[in-house]
This record gives C-alpha cells, sequence and structure tokens, in this order.
C-alpha cells in the first residue's frame, strides 16, 4: 500500500488517524463515482498519447472491476489507504502494472475528489428529485380521493375559515413543485466538469478538458481556479436546496401529526404503519410523523455545519474541505429517506370524512356572513363588527 503523496518518511500514526478521520469510511459513497471519472480521464489520457490502447483497456476493465466489487460493498478501503482515490490507484496498479502508475498523469486528487463529489452530488439530486415528485403525487392523489371532503383552514392554531383536503393538499404539492425547480436550478450550476484543473492552477501537460466533460456528460468545463473555490459552496448549495425541501416536509409531518391525535380525528395510517409502546398497551403512536418532522432539523445542522467550515478560507485547497463531505452524505441520506417514506405515508393516509365534517363548526363561516352583509351595501369595517358582535354575544 502506497500513499499518492508518499516520499519515503513515515506519517507519525497519531497525524495519520487524526488526517484521516472517517474519510476512509464516508468514501465507500464514491467509490463507483471515482471509478467512472478515472474511465473518462484514462480516455482523454489515451487521446493525448500518455498511454496506449492497450494500457487503456487494461484500466479500464480494472475500473469497471472496482465499480461492481463496489455496488457489492466488497471493495475495501483501509484507513492506511486515507480514502477512495489512493484504493483505486493502488488496485489499478497491481492490475494493470505500469499503466496504473500512469493515471494519475495530468490530474491531482484535488481536481479527482472534487469530481467524484461532483458526479455523486448530481446523482443523489437526481434520486431526491425523484423521490420529492413521488410525494407530489401522492399528495396529488389524496387530493383527488378526498376532494369532496371539508377541513378547517387555521391561523394562529385557531379555527379560521372554511378550507378543504383538496385546497390543503394543493399548497404542498405547489410547495414541492418550487422545491424541484430549486433542485434543477443547483444541479445546472453543479453541472461543470473540474478534471483538468489540477490542484487548482492548471496543469503543465495539455488536457483535453472537453473530452472529459463530454465523456461524464457535463455540460460546460470549469473555470480552473473556480474548482477548488467551489469546494463547500457546492456542497452548501446542495444542502441548502434539501433545507427548503425538508422544510415543507416538515410542515406537511407537523400537519398530520396534529391531524391524527385523538382530538383532531382528520386522518389515520394503518397499523402496519405505526410504533407502540413498552409500557402503555393501548399507545399506537405516529413516529414516521414526528421522525420527518425532525429530519428537518439534521439537515439543517449540516447546513449550518458546512457554512462554517466553508468560510474564512483563503483561494485554493483547504484540508478543511475534507470536513464537509460528512454533513454532506448525512444531509443526502436523511431527505431521501423522508421523501420517499413521506410518499408512502402519504400513499396509506386515510382521511375521516365524519370527523372532518364535525370540525366545520359555525365561527369558520363569520367572514362569510360579513361579506355577505357587503354585498348588501354594508362597509366592510361594519360588517366585520356586527358579525364579530353577534359571535361574541355582544349587541351593537
Amino acid at each position: 500500500m502506497t500513499k499518492l503523496w508518499h516520499k519515503g518518511q513515515d506519517l507519525n500514526s497519531e497525524v495519520e488517524k487524526f488526517t484521516v478521520s472517517n474519510d476512509y469510511i464516508l468514501d465507500r459513497n464514491l467509490l463507483k463515482y471515482d471509478a467512472t471519472a478515472s474511465i473518462a480521464h484514462a480516455e482523454m489520457l489515451h487521446k493525448i498519447g500518455v498511454i496506449s490502447s492497450g494500457e487503456l483497456a487494461k484500466l479500464k476493465a480494472a475500473l469497471k472491476e472496482i465499480t461492481v466489487a463496489a455496488e457489492k460493498g466488497k471493495f475495501g478501503i483501509r484507513q492506511e489507504d486515507e480514502d477512495c482515490h489512493t484504493a483505486i490507484e493502488n488496485y489499478l496498479v497491481s492490475k494493470a502494472g505500469e499503466a496504473g502508475k500512469k493515471i494519475h498523469t495530468a490530474r491531482s486528487r484535488n481536481d479527482q475528489a472534487a469530481a467524484a463529489l461532483r458526479l455523486y452530488m448530481l446523482d443523489k439530486l437526481g434520486e431526491i428529485a425523484a423521490a420529492a415528485t413521488g410525494l407530489k403525487k401522492e399528495i396529488s392523489a389524496a387530493a383527488k380521493l378526498n376532494k369532496n371532503i371539508p377541513l378547517p383552514g387555521y391561523t394562529h392554531m385557531r379555527k379560521a375559515m372554511p378550507s378543504s383536503v383538496a385546497m390543503w393538499c394543493a399548497g404542498f404539492e405547489a410547495a414541492l413543485e418550487d422545491d424541484l425547480k430549486l433542485i434543477a436550478a443547483v444541479k445546472g450550476i453543479l453541472n461543470q466538469n473540474p478534471l483538468g484543473s489540477g490542484a487548482g492552477y492548471g496543469l503543465p501537460i495539455k488536457a483535453d478538458r472537453e473530452l472529459t466533460a463530454k465523456l461524464l456528460g457535463f455540460e460546460r468545463v470549469q473555470e480552473t481556479t473556480y474548482v477548488q473555490n467551489s469546494r463547500g459552496k457546492f456542497e452548501l448549495l446542495v444542502l441548502q436546496a434539501l433545507q427548503q425541501l425538508m422544510l415543507d416536509i416538515n410542515k406537511l409531518a407537523t400537519d398530520l401529526m396534529l391531524f391524527s391525535t385523538s382530538e383532531f380525528g382528520f386522518v389515520t395510517l394503518p397499523q402496519n404503519f405505526l410504533t407502540g409502546s413498552s409500557i402503555m398497551p393501548q399507545k399506537n403512536n405516529y413516529d414516521v410523523f414526528e421522525l420527518a418532522r425532525g429530519k428537518y432539523g439534521v439537515v439543517s445542522g449540516c447546513v449550518t455545519a458546512v457554512a462554517t467550515m466553508a468560510a474564512n478560507l483563503p483561494s485554493g485547497y483547504n484540508r478543511d474541505f475534507q470536513l464537509t463531505k460528512e454533513p454532506l452524505m448525512k444531509g443526502v441520506e436523511a431527505t431521501l429517506a423522508t421523501a420517499s417514506i413521506m410518499a408512502a405515508a402519504m400513499r396509506n393516509l386515510r382521511f375521516n370524512e365524519q370527523r372532518c365534517n364535525a370540525a366545520m363548526t359555525h365561527e369558520l363561516y363569520a367572514t362569510q356572513k360579513a361579506y355577505e352583509l357587503v354585498k348588501k351595501g354594508v362597509p366592510f369595517r361594519d360588517a366585520y363588527r356586527k358579525v364579530g358582535n353577534k359571535l361574541s354575544g355582544q349587541k351593537k
């Protein structure tokens, strides 16, 4: 095993443990993306004459082996490897010999890591957009299924005006549509090829960045010095977009948590969606909604972590960026899991029409009564006071 930067001097074991931290564990999520980027990089090296056709074939075969093994969870990364980049290169040397030693030509671990992370973020944003779209469809289906069921509208957590299940659902459909637009916008910003920027200041060899951009599906080449300056920034953009989605899910879950209480009784989930108490036999807990509500706090914490780490750093690469990987991945997985489970919950949610109708008490129609007077020529403020006084039992 050889570290990419090793020059013959062993590293202090405590320093190694501290600097590597859990990076070698987190990087299991990046193996297939690094292998994909490395295949494109090898194609580019072949085009510019650094490696032969035979060497390219060996490298591609070994990188595909890594991808298959990674998908099965069988490609290991050890602490002494530091990260997936070192583990991959060492494997390539063992499998492809001299060709493996050439793979790092025209790249730095800086642009290599940026490329793997970029592909990871784009891929995960696509998965999250699909999950959010699925949730939106389930909310739309609930609106159609329950379109004739009324629902009180609340302000200040007090009954305010008549609403309906369809109207309540429509608000969340519109919110998720905006969230999807935001995710798409962030994907558009991320869709830049970082490969070929080296350590952040270009390369002393002519690399074909347009080719690797095309091979990896990037829309354009990223400006050289911006590659490292976008580290932390792009992770933050991703998490901020996810935070907006999670904010809407938080509100959805909060409403459903209230609606599911015995005091409201507007909605129910099937028994196999509910948990219980270890001491109280009667309990049926809607933990799905509570945890979905709480996951917003998890993602918000990830936003704060990355925003703090990315600030007050000079241009160029700084090792602090390594620490943004964990909150990024934590936020991504929390959002993906939450959007998916909330879609399943909405699909199985049932509205109690009898309880919803019973909740449509007379005070909800106060504004409507005031406007009936307005239509008869009564000034709104007078109509407002007349209806208000009547409801409070006062005489004009």
